[in-house]
């Protein structure tokens, strides 16, 4: 069930809503919990049944450790706290590891002469690498005494809460329990509660405005362009740039659909994006992008490998298996490993530029990162190695430049909603002007976090905002109304 589906928005979401409401009022407060938790199970099961005992199976296991490693005496080494950490991080990276890894593994053996090997490609299970995170980080809070016994119902919501269950944000117990509990005496204050209901309304239009109308206008031109057997550099560019604007759109609409759906019953996630192609350099940027893995990272990679407090040579080889790990979780494929990788060589040559040089012209610093950023996108995107140097030797290399009729042709094929038709062509005789705009638009106007008031909750709502929500997610009902929603891109991590 997908958050930019009528169904979600005109059945699910309310009815659920409606139904938490209902019992909490009534002060029943554990039943409420367990009809969110059904809830969050009949709508991950909505996409495949087959993929509910795996998630049922990793939220037991993880509670039981969770529970165990609290009960045990600080100091009780390998035979208590320690081994159980050790059990358990071992659960769940086979777990990731077989459905995700174990493939990709199996051919580097083949590749390198070790023999022979088989194996049957396996559906990867939604949100495996999220609810895994996420699990993995309750067990080492409970090793170093930051995460307290719960009862299993408030586990079940922890992991299972569906707004951010399948693509995050990557939340911790800390962040979300307290909030659960704080709920057990009912709506203390009305006027809050209605605040949170408005900013949760608001916030999820803009998302699915962004999803339905901007991101899914953008996939158009990018499939086009990965699937095409030759590109002008015009072409190379706009299916470069249009995935980079494809991706930003739909996982920040993601986020914030995540963000106002759960508003919608008085919890707040965490931000998981504040403009990123803002950024004046790197490390900037992953402290914009993606924020709940880039903290994930840091917490559970970087500061354990030693994080920045060792020799500098210690500190940059953190920083690369860091971003190594950031893009081996994304996807078992040597495109993601040299994603990462390059991610991790720009945060070294970032360091190593501190260390040594004044800071760079504000502007120059934006322009290099935005174009770095652009660039490894097609890393990200591309099926395979040769299909990204593919695009980015078009890119580079002086040639035709112009759209050709193919083009336009294949991006109107794939179009199949007559309103995104309309899209296409419209963007096509922009294309020379469309890039700088965005750009623009992207780096220069208010976030949803800015514009929702998120970070504040005293403050109330422009009425400007409110309407110009309401219009948005009119609009983007329509889109969803004349064609079949898609799914978002972080459903294949």
């Amino acid at each position: 069930m997908l958050f930019n589906s009528a169904i979600f928005i005109f059945a699910f979401l309310p009815l659920v809503l409606l139904g938490y409401r209902g019992l909490l009022a009534a002060g029943l407060v554990t039943t409420s919990k367990v009809w969110l938790v059904a809830a969050s199970l009949y709508f991950y099961a909505y996409w495949k049944i087959e993929y509910l005992p795996i998630l049922l199976t990793s939220i037991l296991v993880n509670y039981q450790l969770g529970r165990l490693i609290c009960r045990q005496e600080a100091g009780s080494g390998w035979g208590g706290r320690k081994g159980l950490l050790c059990l358990g991080l071992a659960f769940n990276l086979s777990l990731l590891g077989y459905f995700k890894y174990a493939g990709f593994l199996l051919e580097i053996a083949t590749a390198l002469g070790a023999g022979e090997f088989s194996f049957e490609a396996l559906v990867l299970p939604l949100a495996i690498s999220f609810f895994t995170f996420q699990q993995i980080a309750y067990l080492v809070d409970c090793y170093s005494g930051k995460a307290s016994e719960y009862q299993f119902i408030n586990y079940c919501v922890f992991v299972c809460f569906f707004p951010q269950l399948i693509a995050g944000p990557i939340v911790h117990h800390r962040q979300m329990m307290p909030q659960f509990e704080s709920l057990a005496g009912g709506v203390k204050d009305s006027n809050k509660d209605n605040r949170l209901i408005l900013q949760g309304l608001v916030i999820f239009s803009i998302g699915l405005f962004k999803k339905v109308c901007v991101a899914d206008s953008f996939a158009i031109f990018a499939d086009v362009g990965y699937s095409a057997q030759s590109l002008s550099q015009l072409e190379a560019w706009m299916t470069s740039l249009s995935y980079t604007f494809q991706l930003y759109y739909d996982f920040s609409g993601y986020s914030d659909m995540a963000i106002g759906a759960a508003l919608l019953f008085g919890i707040k996630l965490p931000v998981n994006f504040l403009s990123p192609y803002r950024a004046g350099n790197i490390r900037d940027f992953w402290r914009r992008w993606h924020i709940t893995l880039s903290t994930w990272l840091r917490d559970y990679v970087f500061i354990p490998l030693g994080g920045s407090r060792s020799a500098l040579s210690l500190t940059l080889r953190n920083l690369m298996i860091t971003f190594l790990v950031g893009g081996i979780w994304h996807g078992a494929g040597w495109t993601f490993i040299m994603w990462g990788a390059l991610h991790g060589s720009a945060m070294l040559i970032h360091r190593l530029w501190v260390e040594v040089a004044r800071p760079m012209p504000i502007f120059l610093g934006w322009f290099l990162t935005f174009n770095f950023v652009n660039i490894t996108w097609v890393f990200f995107r591309a099926p395979d190695f040769d299909s990204a140097l593919d695009v980015l030797t078009a890119m580079f290399v002086p040639a035709q430049f112009d759209i050709s009729s193919q083009y336009l042709y294949s991006a109107l094929v794939l179009a199949d909603n007559p309103l995104f038709s309309i899209v296409v062509t419209g963007l096509n005789n922009a294309v020379l002007w469309l890039a700088p705009v965005m750009i623009l638009v992207t780096v220069l106007t208010r976030n949803t976090i800015e514009l929702s008031r998120y970070a504040n909750d005293s403050d109330s709502l422009p009425t400007g905002v409110v309407l110009l929500s309401a219009l948005g997610f009119t609009v983007a009902t329509i889109f969803i109304l004349a064609g079949n929603p898609s799914a978002f891109l972080y459903f294949n991590f």
